[in-house]
């Protein structure tokens, strides 16, 4: 693969300064087999504190949507990271009733890095009453406390443990929570993208998947697909025959664009809601539909948008008129040589813990790594959240086994990060 002229600067000096091995495309840590006691040790002890501070957030109902929830959470955030250390500021996000927290500490090394969570759920307002937190055996349960409370935690005490180790080698690290991830980062994406053009590297901390845990290299994009027809209504009894029937070109129009996808590579396209009419004996003068959009290829908008352009000139119902539009969300998240190496390089991290890590190239789930790589700046790799399942769904949760490892790993990688 040809990297841009950016991206082989970032992956030389990545390989040049990690204190590792890179052959046969495995990365051995120079610590292999031997784990950092001191840091292991203080990962150990920062557990009970980093459950509270789980229960803490978890207790704070913060949906999307919830104005009163994302405050309490935007205050409850940047009080820690000011008790760390940091100099903060919270911005009002560009759309929703949210903010965005950002964090900033200075050190005496080289290192740029960037750590980013939300703090938004899809959870909405009272979901405690019926999903409250509970521990059970190995798992703690709680709306939002892997998606994405946990990765919050994971930055928070990660950074507790370095500040009381006295570390300071980096030049700079950046904290960025926002509070409108789940719908799509609309009002601090621009935000990310800035911020993680001006770093070296970007861990996004999403959470990990219990079996096996993980770290992600790419993630898909988001958008949403708006078809509307225009037609003309007439009583559906006495004279429909006078109508240009809206509903039937929608359907037709829904058929035929079903497929779609298959022919732009690196697309998916799920037509998902529909809405005709008002009344059972009017012919509908209008019909709209909205599809789900995916794309794994940076330009999939613009040749899904000239696709469907191009199949909805086949009109059924005379008169009418079809249009297309996309709402484009989040860019994909797509990992490039210098990701793949950092990644490696958490994987021989875990190898000191004699735990394994695995690699996974690429979900249908999209996250703010997406915007955090647009501009190809920074290195970015994503899932460094805590290990849990049934994301936006009953009964989520966390595994307590992966404290410990998680808390390491983050520690270990930003000491690694901060001496370019």
């Amino acid at each position: 693969m040809t990297l841009p002229t950016a991206s082989l600067a970032r992956f030389s000096r990545l390989v040049r300064t990690l204190p590792a091995l890179l052959a046969a495309g495995v990365l051995v840590s120079a610590h292999a087999g031997q784990p950092d006691d001191k840091l292991l040790g203080a990962a150990r002890a920062a557990q009970p504190a980093l459950i509270a501070s789980l229960k803490d957030m978890v207790m704070i109902e913060s949906g999307s949507n919830d104005a009163a929830g994302l405050a309490k959470m935007a205050a409850y955030t940047e009080k820690r990271l000011q008790a760390l250390g940091a100099q903060t500021e919270t911005r009002k996000a560009g759309e929703g009733p949210g903010s965005i927290v950002i964090g900033r500490f200075t050190g005496t090394g080289k290192g740029r890095i960037m750590l980013i969570a939300h703090m938004d759920t899809v959870y909405r307002e009272g979901v405690l009453q019926t999903q409250p937190w509970r521990i059970e055996g190995n798992r703690i349960y709680g709306p939002g406390i892997a998606d994405d409370k946990g990765g919050i935690a994971v930055i928070l005490h990660a950074l507790q443990i370095l500040n009381d180790a006295g570390w300071r080698d980096y030049a700079k690290i950046t904290v960025l929570f926002n509070s409108d991830e789940e719908t799509g980062s609309r009002g601090s994406g621009e935000l990310i993208a800035t911020l993680a053009a001006e770093h070296d590297e970007v861990l996004s901390c999403e959470p990990s998947s219990a079996a096996p845990e993980s770290l992600l290299l790419g993630a898909s994009g988001t958008g949403t697909v708006h078809l509307k027809v225009h037609g003309k209504s007439a009583h559906a009894g006495v004279n429909p025959q006078l109508g240009r029937n809206a509903l039937i070109e929608l359907s037709h129009q829904l058929l035929q664009t079903e497929d779609v996808a298959k022919s732009v590579p690196g697309t998916q396209l799920n037509w998902t809601l529909s809405r005709a009419g008002s009344v059972v004996n009017q012919i509908p003068e209008n019909a709209s539909a909205e599809g789900d959009m995916r794309l794994t290829a940076p330009d999939g908008f613009d040749r899904m948008e000239t696709a469907l352009a191009q199949r909805i000139k086949n009109r059924r119902v005379p008169d009418t008129e079809t249009t297309v539009t996309i709402d484009r969300g989040r860019p994909p998240f797509l990992g490039n040589a210098a990701s793949r190496a950092l990644a490696q390089q958490g994987q021989a991290i875990y190898a000191e813990l004699d735990r394994p890590l695995t690699l996974v190239d690429m979900i249908g789930g999209a996250t703010d790594a997406g915007f955090a790589a647009r501009s190809g700046k920074a290195t970015v790799l994503e899932s460094f959240g805590l290990p849990g399942a049934g994301y936006h769904a009953r009964d989520e949760y966390i595994v307590t086994d992966g404290i410990v490892p998680r808390l390491y790993l983050m520690t270990r990688m930003l000491q690694e990060l901060g001496k370019r």
